[in-house]
């Protein structure tokens, strides 16, 4: 048996923009990143404000976590 060490895993892993997983399980974006924001192992990349343009934070959901919310919300967990 080949033991992986879950870090390496994870960024191999298909990740999910939050307009994917919106489409994906029909919910709107603001949603799915009100659902996702303190979420552990989700990428955030803060994009600060500037004179000209407004700040905002980008983000990739890995499928495991996405696929941990999901079972939450099914109150499988």
């Amino acid at each position: 048996m080949v033991r992986r060490d879950s870090r390496t895993s994870i960024v191999l892993e298909k990740h999910c923009s939050v307009s994917e997983l919106s489409k994906q399980w029909g919910f709107s974006e603001n949603t799915i990143r009100r659902l996702f924001r303190k979420e552990p192992g989700v990428i955030k990349i803060v994009h600060q404000e500037t004179l000209h343009k407004r700040g905002y934070t980008s983000m990739r959901i890995p499928e495991r976590i996405a696929q941990r919310v999901h079972r939450r919300l099914q109150g499988l967990v």
